[in-house]
């Protein structure tokens, strides 16, 4: 698995616990509003597997409601006390190590 492949599933599964804190919702709406935030390169088949680990550690809860639309019933999602505290180390872990990379690219800018 490349870097930025292992960048991006750990940076997802943070990205998805702190959509999920927002309020209960369900896969497709997840998926859109990391398309609206400008989250790169998410594809339906890769939240799907983060929400799975995600209810499987316990960090979000599930409950299957029906269609409005007469559809198949979906799957929502809510986050949990641990999702909470998982969200809140994830939020000061990403905080320290966001700080640490702008000071390392700022320094790299100005050796050009």
């Amino acid at each position: 698995m490349s870097v930025h492949n292992q960048m991006m599933k750990g940076l997802l599964d943070g990205a998805i616990l702190g959509l999920i804190s927002q309020g209960e919702t369900y896969g497709y709406e997840i998926l859109e509003k990391l398309k609206e935030k400008e989250f790169p390169e998410i594809s339906d088949g890769s939240i799907y597997p983060v929400l799975l680990r995600l209810d499987k550690k316990g960090y979000v809860s599930t409950r299957m409601i029906k269609s409005d639309t007469g559809g198949p019933k979906r799957k929502y999602y809510s986050i949990t006390k641990e999702g909470l505290e998982e969200l809140k180390v994830f939020k000061e872990k990403w905080d320290l190590l966001n700080t640490g990379i702008n000071n390392l690219m700022r320094s790299v800018d100005d050796v050009k």
